[in-house]
């Protein structure tokens, strides 16, 4: 059968998520599953859009297809590219806080990170006040004139990331990719050999798609101790402008952690939550992240977030919505210098009762159910319209 191979590893891909070393219970269980449903369809998408000389941009993670602790304020968009080709990379600028461009020379595997061979955001481009802009990746050549970006050996792969720091307020841009040196053309008609390899390479890349990013884990967090932050650094894979502080805990019922970050000058600040899984929780219907023109800043310039599973009441309550472990990450992007200890954050787990006392500003940060109500409504208006464009 055509599908055999994808079948097959369908079949292996069930077996990594049962025998997930990191399973406790029957949610657990239920949650990889559902993030099996996810990986197959965006394993599928990838595979039919791997044209390097008809390339076109996909959404490589949203809602319904998550993978990496992907950050609920990222649109995520690849192509894959070849290093010999010239590419015109057309768009408009939004009003989104952050756009990056990334060129790597591979995909993530359970071993290696693949290295990033260029790295910028779009204050690095010419961008006409119409908001319109064309930049072109290509071959080394004299004089490529503003806008060209080389392609170094191994490129295989543009990553481009709009960031949002505000979903009520700021829309999205566009982007398009054409080879330059095809444009006019058209790809060959399929075949049955065509369709053959690609469901083989969909197996494949759902199988590394699963075992990376159930390795991510290990060496980014867990060999931090639980219920800590890092320092901000540098996000590994590239990210020349982002840096991030990385955690992972594991809480009670009855025990909250207090995350405590000064409010930053960087256009773009967010905390989010992940599973067990290395996913982001449900950020739609629940409030699992947040970012600094989201979230509550008290009068000293401060932001505090109480993570827990008991509503407190408060504006910047981050539900667990059941995940009594997981992951927590901060990040810091389109920055225009280097932080260090003073702008990350310090953590404090203590006693759901507690929080009063441990808040400096209780009281001015509570919200009643029907904000409550209200807030979750907007994001859920505010995701599907980013969704749609």
């Amino acid at each position: 059968m055509l599908t055999q191979p994808f079948a097959d590893a369908i079949v292996e891909a069930e077996k990594v998520i049962a025998e997930a070393p990191h399973i406790r219970t029957e949610q657990d269980l239920v949650e990889g599953y559902d993030y099996l449903a996810g990986s197959i369809r965006a394993s599928l998408q990838m595979a039919w859009a791997y044209e390097r000389d008809y390339p076109y941009f996909t959404q490589s993670t949203g809602p319904y297809t998550k993978m990496g602790l992907d950050n609920p304020d990222t649109l995520y968009f690849n192509a894959n590219i070849r290093e010999d080709r010239e590419y015109v990379v057309t768009g408009t600028r939004g009003s989104t806080a952050d756009v990056s461009f990334q060129v790597l020379n591979g995909d993530y595997s359970p071993v290696e990170v693949p290295d990033s061979l260029a790295a910028f955001d779009d204050r690095e481009i010419e961008i006409a006040e119409d908001g319109s802009f064309e930049l072109r990746f290509g071959p080394a050549k004299p004089d490529p004139g503003p806008n060209y970006f080389v392609l170094g050996p191994g490129s295989s792969m543009l990553v481009v990331r709009e960031v949002y720091s505000d979903w009520a307020t700021e829309r999205r841009g566009t982007i398009q990719i054409q080879c330059a040196d095809t444009a006019g053309g058209a790809p060959a008609p399929l075949t049955r050999d065509v369709l053959a390899k690609r469901y083989g390479v969909t197996g494949k890349i759902l199988l590394s798609r699963l075992r990376t990013f159930l390795a991510f884990p290990k060496w980014f967090y867990l060999n931090l101790p639980v219920n800590t932050m890092t320092e901000p650094r540098p996000t590994p894979g590239g990210l020349t402008t982002q840096y991030s502080s990385a955690g992972h805990y594991e809480l009670g019922d009855e025990e909250v952690m207090i995350v405590t970050v000064p409010r930053s000058d960087a256009p773009y600040q967010g905390i989010q939550l992940g599973s067990i899984w290395y996913l982001s929780l449900d950020y739609i219907n629940h409030q699992t992240s947040l970012t600094a023109d989201q979230a509550r800043v008290d009068p000293d310039g401060k932001i505090r977030f109480v993570i827990s599973e008991r509503d407190p009441g408060l504006a910047n309550w981050l539900e667990r919505t059941g995940h009594d472990r997981g992951y927590v990450q901060i990040r810091w992007q389109r920055l225009s210098r280097a932080l260090d200890a003073a702008d990350g954050p310090e953590v404090e787990v203590v006693k759901f009762g507690e929080l009063a006392d441990r808040l400096p500003f209780h009281d001015e940060a509570r919200v009643s159910p029907q904000e409550w109500a209200e807030r979750i409504a907007a994001r859920q208006t505010a995701v599907a319209a980013r969704m749609l464009g």
